[in-house]
């Protein structure tokens, strides 16, 4: 049961659901990327990336200085079902519309280039 907790008290913070939000197209992402789009700074987008990867929702993996995040590969059927659901209901909100709208300018001027 406790475990169900985490999963959902996770999932209780407007931050985090941005980011879940941005994550749910399945790519990866530099934290670069998602402080971008979510205009917030890096100590609480990484404090966040954090919490979402302690309870098993993300998996990150660090390249030179940067970290690099995506939806944990790995799922219970409650996880699988409560991705569906957000992957419904999510990108139908406004501010994951407006998230979403930053990081695909953002990507577009970083283009190929590495996060510095």
């Amino acid at each position: 049961m406790k475990q169900f907790a985490e999963l959902f008290k996770a999932l209780g913070d407007e931050t985090r659901l941005r980011i879940m939000a941005l994550l749910l197209d399945g790519n990866e992402y530099c934290v670069c990327d998602l402080m971008e789009a979510m205009e917030l700074p890096q100590s609480t987008v990484s404090r966040h990336l954090a919490y979402l990867k302690n309870s098993g929702w993300v998996d990150g993996r660090r390249q030179k200085k940067w970290m690099y995040y995506r939806l944990h590969s790995e799922k219970s059927i409650l996880e699988k079902d409560i991705i569906a659901a957000l992957r419904l209901s999510l990108p139908k909100v406004q501010q994951a519309m407006d998230d979403r709208k930053k990081l695909v300018q953002h990507l577009r001027r970083k283009g190929a280039e590495a996060c510095s």
